[in-house]
């Protein structure tokens, strides 16, 4: 059996970034409302998908956006429209179509073989950052684990295109061709994988026991992906976390003690992004790590207050917090980025219910405002 091909668009500076052609479908059973809102959420769904393109290392040569009332049960977007985008890829040297939603193993091999050019939905999009990103052991597991497990459910299609050494797009992880033509490896391949999160998931509960011993309080950090968590966690607790400008930044979990004053000091942990329509298959690979945010003393749900739409970002982690059991954990929302709001909505400090605990802090990580009103919270939260 061959080795499995851990290139990717990063790895080998030979290759240029793949040229992407990004598909937006408007469907009329997904967005609802007045056309002007429906237009609003739909080209921000297809902002944040161009991001993700660029976050994977790919470059949008062109995106497409159609309607249906629904989608076609072979080829998503219709035979026409299908014929149409092979004639673009063919003439503008595609070499990956990006579909912003999620497709049927069917529909992504008939669409394969109609454009002749590798495919792939918004699943296997994310999916391939994380492989990407992934920087610890747990969480090249964790990631494999999410990666065999979607791919289990295609292996009706035909994986030529794998056997190219030059790597690229959702190509980084289990890439050797053996493999994904034979279900009874990946089957035992991903039950390996998760005898070993087992054992992760053991010397996690260890640690917490210690924790708890201790009596310190522990907050996780949740939020969309690139809300300034890990900028967030940096100026909190002095820690060398990477962040970036940039969706996924921080897959691996990393938690730091922070002093807040004589009486209280608590434990924050850092964790990986929430986006719209997380994979399943990402939450259930990560179950190790999301555990630490079911079991926190505490939420930090960070949002992006100047992003336009940070509203159904606020949904949409809340609606990722009650899958993995956590809608019950209390949360401190930390409004951040009010440096990039108009003037007159720049101001940072504490808010509070009609009962007086405080529910939201507003914040700038960038410039500092707000940090001093945000460890005044979490002292006052923490005893």
């Amino acid at each position: 059996m061959t080795k499995p091909n851990h290139l990717s668009p990063t790895d080998d500076t030979r290759h240029p970034p793949e040229r992407v052609l990004l598909v937006g479908v408007m469907l009329a059973e997904a967005y609802s409302g007045p056309a002007e809102v429906r237009q609003r959420l739909f080209q921000a769904a297809l902002d944040e998908a161009c991001d993700l393109v660029s976050a994977s290392g790919g470059e949008i040569a062109d995106v497409v956006r159609c309607q249906r009332d629904r989608p076609h049960s072979a080829l998503f977007v219709g035979t026409g429209k299908a014929e149409e985008l092979a004639a673009t890829v063919a003439q503008d040297g595609i070499d990956l179509v990006v579909f912003n939603h999620a497709l049927s193993p069917t529909q992504e091999r008939n669409l394969e073989k109609t454009m002749q050019c590798r495919v792939l939905d918004r699943v296997g999009l994310i999916l391939a950052i994380f492989a990407q990103r992934a920087q610890s052991q747990e969480g090249k597991l964790q990631v494999e684990l999410a990666q065999l497990t979607h791919l289990a459910s295609r292996l009706v299609r035909g994986y030529g295109h794998l056997q190219s050494q030059k790597g690229g797009i959702g190509l980084k992880g289990p890439g050797e061709t053996q493999l994904e033509t034979d279900r009874r490896l990946i089957g035992r391949k991903i039950a390996a994988l998760k005898k070993q999160l087992q054992q992760v998931q053991k010397q996690r509960a260890t640690r917490r026991k210690g924790r708890e011993n201790s009596r310190m309080k522990t907050f996780a950090l949740v939020g969309y992906t690139n809300a300034g968590k890990s900028s967030l966690f940096n100026r909190l607790t002095k820690a060398e976390v990477m962040a970036k400008d940039q969706l996924f930044a921080t897959l691996d979990t990393t938690a730091r003690r922070l002093y807040l004053n004589p009486q209280a000091s608590v434990l924050v942990t850092d964790t990986v992004g929430f986006v719209r329509d997380l994979p399943h298959t990402l939450v259930s690979a990560f179950s190790a790590t999301l555990e630490e945010t079911a079991l926190a003393d505490g939420l930090l749900h960070v949002v992006d207050v100047s992003h336009p739409e940070y509203e159904r970002q606020m949904d949409d982690v809340n609606t990722v917090l009650a899958d993995i059991q956590a809608a019950k954990v209390p949360q401190l929302v930390i409004f951040n980025k009010i440096d990039r709001l108009p003037e007159s909505e720049q101001h940072p400090g504490l808010l509070r219910d009609g009962q007086g605990r405080i529910y939201a802090v507003r914040v700038s990580v960038a410039t500092g405002a707000g940090l001093a009103d945000l460890r005044l919270a979490l002292a006052e939260w923490a005893t």
